[in-house]
């Protein structure tokens, strides 16, 4: 079974792709939601956090507010290596348990990780293909402040990950998200393409 990561910058239209690949049935694990269920409280993950980063990052009823949380770690970069190093190998752990319950025979011929940091937190040597979704970094600025970010938090975002030209150049396969959803599609369906024709070298 082929083990796919699928990364991008902020708002490059990693997640439109992980949902095109969901809606022809391929299975995607969602980094971003394990990183949710590991800051609930009662997790060893949430109490370390918690250590960490103080009481003010909590919203009332003890959950882990996020965007407290993010104002912090995305303003200073020695605070978001210290979540990056709670998160990361829980989520590194859970994401191996995942490949391997479904790499079985007759099972997928592929399977995808969602997570924004694969080639910063050094995930892709547990993987045999890395695809980067990207876009313009106008069109980011765009779509963050969609989302309701300031321009300047927008900037600050994107400055905190590592250049998508540099994700590109590190890329196995990259997917073009700068166009119309129409055009994406057409990249995803190539992708799989070229997926299908690498899992099959790799079983024979």
């Amino acid at each position: 079974m082929l083990r796919v990561g699928l990364t991008g910058g902020i708002a490059s239209g990693k997640s439109t792709v992980a949902s095109m690949l969901r809606d022809r049935d391929y299975q995607v694990l969602d980094a971003d939601v394990l990183a949710h269920e590991l800051l609930e409280p009662g997790q060893d993950a949430y109490r370390e956090v918690v250590r960490t980063f103080g009481q003010e990052i909590l919203a009332p009823g003890g959950a882990v507010d996020r965007k407290k949380l993010g104002a912090i770690v995305f303003a200073d970069a020695e605070k978001r290596q210290r979540l990056n190093q709670i998160l990361h190998p829980r989520i590194h752990d859970i994401t191996a348990k995942w490949f391997s319950a479904l790499n079985k025979a007759g099972g997928v011929d592929m399977a995808f990780e969602d997570a924004a940091l694969i080639l910063e937190a050094g995930a892709r040597r547990s993987l045999d293909c890395v695809v980067v979704c990207w876009c313009r970094p106008e069109q980011q600025v765009e779509r963050l402040r969609e989302r309701g970010l300031s321009e300047t938090d927008a900037k600050i975002r994107i400055a905190s990950q590592m250049p998508i030209d540099e994700k590109r150049r590190l890329a196995d396969e990259v997917i073009d998200c700068s166009g119309s959803m129409e055009a994406t599609e057409r990249e995803v369906d190539a992708l799989l393409e070229k997926l299908k024709q690498l899992a099959v070298r790799g079983n024979t």
